[in-house]
Order: C-alpha cells, then structure tokens, then sequence
C-alpha cells in the first residue's frame, strides 16, 4: 500500500519548508505554499541557484496566513502583519511579469542582512490568477511552475544507490524540496507513469516530470552548495525529453481537500514515462 510519508509547504519561495502532518490542499497547491517570493531591489526573484543562503531561512506562518515569522542562525527573528491590501508592484519570476504586495522595511532589512544584499519580500495578490502549463494545467502562486511536487522514497532509494556506486554520500529527501513524500511504490519512478491520483479528500493530475536546476546540490542546513550529486547520478539515467534531468512530477490540483501523513494514495489513471 503506498501512503503519504511526508508533507511539506514553503511559505517563502527558496526558504525552508514547513513539516506537517495534515495540509489543506488549495487550487494552488498546500495552503499557504510559495505565497510569498524574496526579490532584488530590482523585483527580480531570489532563488538558492545565487542565494543558497536561503536555505537557513525558516517561515513559519499562522493557519490564517495573517502573520509571517522569520528565523535564521545568529539573528533575532522578525514577526510581520502580512499585507495583503496596499498598492502592488512589478516582479519578475523566471524571466516572466507577475505581481506581488511588498511587506514592509522591517523584513526587507532582516532579509538583506542575512542575505547580504538588499532584498524584500513580495506577497501573491489575492486576484493573482497565474494558470501553470502542463498535461493537466493547474493555477499557481510563486512556485516555479505546477503548484504540487510529489517524490517517492523508492525513488530517493535507487539514486542513492547510484551515488553510492560512484563513491558519494547519500542525498537527503529535503534536496529535492518535494510537498508530497510517497512510501509504498516499490517501483522506482513508477511516479512517472502516474496520470490521476486520490488521497484523503484531494485528487491531482499529472502536469510534467521536474526537472531538477542546481538547488538540488545545496545542502538545506548549512546553505552552501555540497559537490555535484545528484545532479552527476540523475544525469547518467534520467534525461528528459524536453531536455534537463527528472526526479520527482508535478501535479495540478483536480479536486481540493485535505491531506494528512498516513494517507492511502490511489491510482485512477496511468500512461507513458516522459523520460
């Protein structure tokens, strides 16, 4: 029987996830997930690809969403009303235009302290209606593109066997930065074939493989970079058509509901590997 092992959102895009054990699934993915983006002056978005330092960046935000708390190493924590009502401005997420809700001097100055560069921190408008592309298309805040990332231990299990292989250390799940964290699969990337699902009161549709970028070589709890795996491993195995390495599918949300660790996963509909 394969189950729900793991569930996590990422309040702040490129920062820390949250651990749950149950989660309200929106048409936009985990409640609250990806809702709000660290940007340049410039509003250009920050990720771990330049900034891995995100990495020591942990949100925590209260169930109604109407404050965000920020705590990294050897700093005090900055706690904000989030705002949701004054004048948007102009972001850029991935080369694209979007807009976001600018949440004030005191979070912009601890973020470019820990960051060491000026940096603020923008919020998803309520009217923002971005559609992301995929088999099965599916609305989305600020993640990179399909609102929920699914990963199967199984998975995990047979790279790291490969890494070994070459003489690497193990990778962990939290490179991979997934919501969903499947137990149960015996087959590894049998998520690939994995068309429509149901868990708890969710259903979701497959969008697209994830094509993994180089967070996946930074290590979550120091923020640095940590050598060329999995990246080398995923490359030797796991190239995709439309070019760059897979591990792990992103999902549209078809029915909205609620999750919860320990949740049986059911497949309605299969089809082909796009590897």
């Amino acid at each position: 029987m394969a189950g729900i092992v793991e569930l996590n959102h990422y309040p702040v895009k490129g920062c820390a996830g949250t651990s749950v054990t149950e989660a309200l699934v929106t048409p936009a993915g985990l409640a609250h997930d990806r809702s709000f983006m660290v940007v340049g002056e410039d509003g250009v978005s920050r990720t771990q690809r330049r900034h891995p330092r995100l990495a020591l960046v942990r949100p925590e935000i209260g169930a109604d969403g109407e404050r965000l708390t920020l705590r990294a190493p050897e700093i005090e924590a900055v706690s904000v009303a989030v705002d949701t009502t004054t004048a948007r401005c102009d972001v850029n997420l991935l080369g694209a235009p979007y807009r976001g809700i600018d949440q004030g001097d005191a979070v912009a100055g601890w973020l470019s302290e820990v960051l060491g560069t000026p940096s603020r921190l923008v919020r998803v408008p309520p009217e923002h209606d971005r559609v992301a592309d995929g088999w099965i298309p599916g609305t989305s805040g600020y993640a990179d593109s399909s609102p929920v990332l699914l990963t199967t231990m199984s998975s995990l299990d047979a790279l790291n066997e490969r890494i070994a292989a070459r003489g690497g250390d193990p990778v962990p799940m939290d490179r991979f930065r997934p919501n969903i964290v499947v137990d149960g699969w015996d087959e590894p990337y049998g998520e690939d074939r994995v068309r429509r699902l149901r868990a708890g009161e969710a259903e979701l549709g497959y969008s697209k493989l994830a094509i993994r970028c180089t967070v996946t070589l930074v290590d979550q709890e120091s923020g640095r970079q940590a050598g060329p795996e999995p990246l080398h491993s995923l490359a030797d195995h796991r190239r995709a058509k439309q070019g760059g390495v897979a591990f792990g599918v992103k999902f549209a949300v078809t029915r909205a509901g609620r999750l919860s660790v320990g949740d049986e996963l059911t497949v309605t509909c299969r089809g082909e590997s796009e590897l």
